[in-house]
């Protein structure tokens, strides 16, 4: 037995010493460089390549299945004399005997100067789609028959292929100055990838290997760069198809055309997972900075062979936006607040598909306000916006283009400079009648953004605890917003605005050049001078305004939106004051005149309460007609017909008013009411700028004469019943009437 043990060992060794001769002998008396021209021809039969090997072929067999190439390229045959692919350097080595136990070890795999030329023609076929593809008989090449052969039984499979899949064990993998290449001439684009530089550990299934891969990328459309990093430990289970990046952090740089010249920094890091038997994939511990910005989260994938779902969290530090953007050679819209968008900061969960990406539980803050809700695009292709919103505070006149803002006091600068000066001349009351207006009060600037508006999807529902809009303080304020194929609709506007309230519908219709607009709008409550303060106005009446409007208009800016203005409003003001005028006065002035009296003092510059103030407004192509004002004023009664041109701000009315009940004296002797005067119309006549208020009303004097041919008629016919009584004849009392009316 023991001599059989010897004999064994003897036979191995021999057996080792012939594998070892063999080797050394093919090695040495074998060169493969003989044999490139079969080496050609197999890869253009097997393979439907063109391979051209310039350099030495070097190979060993034992103990190491090595081989090594030098300055070699490939082409597909049909483009040959264009190869896709270029090679310095390709050499990789195998040990024998492990193969036999199904287990691949190597030692340094090392690629050098690889460049890949990739390119997708008109039709869309790719120069690789041949590669692997044995080459097709021309036609009507006809080929030898084949012996039929007898169907055998199956094989049955070896105990080594039900096994786990191949061990790998690899020293390292080394790829130095690869590059890539890709064009597509269906749209013009291209590709590059260059630099490449791939180093990595122990490559050993189950085991961290470390890597760390760098390369420049490229594109043409727009002209982009980009330099990257990217460095990790990789661990993979190809039995369980799990596959993991630990401490994985991507850095890098990137300029080009959207930049303007700035360059951005990023860096991502965290830890990735892909399990493909349960098709789920996580990134956790995500940090993410992109110059000034930082951001922390985690996301998770599912069902990535089907319909791939999202979820996961994220929170952004505060930063700048607009220094952010601006380090992203982005410019924003000049704006009403150079300090807006200074301070942002978020936090909220994410969920999302391939086509559609959701905030939810979103804690929001930008500058001085803060935000919760829900907020999402439902569909990313149409850029579908989805938003629920409530804030605490928003000033979004902050935000609005403060070029309009400029455009709009250019154009009012004449017509300010008109206004002050029909002020001036009107600041008493036996001036002559105002002017009217001719400068027009509205900018001609276009102010909505048309093809923006017509590609917008809109769902949005905000609520806040104060907005500032047009410099009006609304609080409790409810937005919803919808809009979608050019019509947009403000189904509900509402809020409480100085201790009144509002609310209001409007609908825009872009489809078309010339934009479509129709507003209804319902106010109750609120101070009219607050809402002309709000607009710079200096307001010539107080009171609590009540308004129900039904308008529509056209057009592209504020003229042309007045400019074509039509629709109706009813209007009642309670509590109301006109300012800086007194109609009392007027009136005064007009019974002196009858009285034959002069007025013993000014009174000017006094106040005229009133209770009640209605009528109602038809709008036809920017002028309101009002031919039903009422007003109450204690004691008096006023009613008023006339228009009120908002093109530029002008107003032409003619007013009544009727002494009623109040019989007290007046505060000026000269104008003592007397009986006679009670129930009799007095005519004033208001023209000018709207801002005047009632410094803009005049008595009528043409209508003074008439009163006063009238009351000279009672004086007379109360002479006539005194002295004659019924001895006067009715016929020769109205003819002496009718004689001192005509005077």
């Amino acid at each position: 037995m023991k001599a059989f043990g010897k004999i064994l060992g003897l036979v191995v060794l021999a057996l080792l010493l012939l594998a070892v001769a063999a080797g050394f002998i093919l090695t040495h008396f074998f060169n493969p460089n003989d044999y490139k021209d079969e080496i050609r021809q197999l890869a253009r039969d097997k393979a439907n390549l063109e391979l051209n090997l310039r350099g030495d072929i070097g190979w060993s067999l034992f103990p190491w299945l090595g081989l090594e190439l030098h300055d070699a390229s490939v082409a597909s045959l049909r483009t040959p004399d264009k190869p896709f692919a270029d090679l310095q350097l390709l050499g990789l080595s195998v040990r024998v005997l492990p193969l036999l136990r199904r287990e691949l070890q190597m030692s340094d795999i090392r690629v050098q100067g690889l460049t890949l030329t990739l390119n997708r023609d008109k039709t869309g076929k790719g120069s690789w789609e041949d590669i692997g593809k044995p080459v097709q008989p021309a036609a009507g090449a006809t080929t030898a028959p084949t012996p039929t052969e007898q169907p055998s039984a199956p094989a049955k499979p070896m105990a080594h292929d039900i096994a786990s899949p191949m061990k790998l064990d690899i020293d390292s993998l080394n790829i130095t100055d690869a590059r890539v290449d890709f064009s597509d001439e269906q749209n013009g684009r291209q590709y590059t990838v260059e630099g490449l530089n791939l180093n990595t550990g122990a490559i050993r299934e189950g085991s961290a290997i470390p890597f760390k891969l760098t390369a420049y990328l490229g594109t043409n459309q727009p002209v982009t760069r980009a330099k990257t990093e990217l460095t990790g430990n990789l661990r993979f289970d190809r039995a369980l198809k799990r596959y993991q990046l630990e401490d994985a952090k991507l850095a890098g740089e990137l300029s080009g055309d959207q930049l303007q010249g700035k360059t951005a920094t990023f860096s991502a890091q965290g830890q990735l997972l892909l399990d493909q038997a349960a098709q789920v994939a996580e990134w956790n511990g995500l940090k993410l900075s992109i110059n000034q910005l930082r951001a922390l989260g985690e996301l998770k994938a599912r069902n990535l062979d089907k319909d791939p779902q999202f979820s996961g969290g994220i929170s952004i530090a505060q930063f700048n936006l607009r220094e952010f953007l601006d380090g992203l050679g982005q410019k924003l819209p000049a704006m009403a607040d150079g300090n807006t968008l200074t301070r942002l900061e978020l936090a909220a969960r994410v969920d999302g598909s391939s086509n559609s990406v959701t905030l939810s539980d979103i804690h929001f803050k930008l500058d001085d306000s803060s935000f919760t809700g829900n907020l999402g695009l439902a569909d990313i292709a149409k850029q579908a916006v989805r938003a629920q919103l409530s804030g605490d505070r928003l000033d979004l006149d902050r935000y609005l283009p403060a070029k309009a803002a400029k455009a709009a006091e250019a154009t009012s600068s004449a017509r300010k400079s008109e206004v002050e000066a029909t002020a001036a001349s009107a600041s008493k009351g036996n001036s002559p009648l105002p002017n009217a207006p001719t400068q027009q009060a509205w900018s001609d600037t276009p102010a909505l953004p048309l093809v923006r508006l017509r590609a917008l999807d809109l769902d949005v529902g905000l609520n806040l605890g104060q907005l500032t809009l047009d410099k009006l303080p609304i609080d409790n304020a409810v937005l919803k917003l919808h809009g979608q194929n050019g019509q947009l609709s403000l189904d509900d506007l509402r809020g409480e605005l100085y201790d009144g309230r509002f609310n209001a519908k409007a609908s825009l219709d872009v489809r078309q050049d010339v934009p479509l607009l129709a507003v209804q709008k319902h106010i109750a409550g609120v101070p009219v001078e607050k809402l002309l303060e709000a607009q710079g106005q200096k307001p010539p009446v107080t009171g609590l305004l009540d308004l129900d409007a039904d308008l529509t208009t056209q057009g592209n800016s504020q003229k042309a939106w007045v400019d074509n203005l039509n629709g109706s409003a009813h209007f009642a003001l309670n509590k109301g004051v006109l300012l800086n005028a007194n109609l009392e006065d007027q009136l005064c002035r007009g019974i002196a005149t009858l009285n034959r009296k002069d007025l013993s003092g000014d009174h000017s510059g006094k106040d005229t309460p009133f209770n009640d103030l209605r009528g109602s407004l038809t709008f036809r192509n920017g002028v309101a007609n009002n031919p039903d004002l009422k007003a109450s004023v204690p004691g008096l009664t006023v009613k008023g017909d006339g228009d009120i041109d908002l093109r530029v701000l002008g107003m032409d009315y003619r007013v009544g008013v009727i002494i009623e009940g109040d019989k007290s004296d007046m505060p000026d002797p000269a104008c003592e009411v007397n009986k006679r005067y009670a129930g009799i119309e007095w005519p004033l006549r208001c023209r000018g700028p709207l801002e005047l208020g009632a410094r803009a009303c005049r008595l009528d004097q043409e209508g003074v004469g008439k009163i006063a041919g009238q009351l000279a008629g009672q004086r007379l016919n109360e002479k006539l019943e005194e002295k004659f009584g019924d001895k006067v004849s009715p016929d020769l009392k109205d003819a002496l009437k009718n004689l001192l009316k005509k005077k």
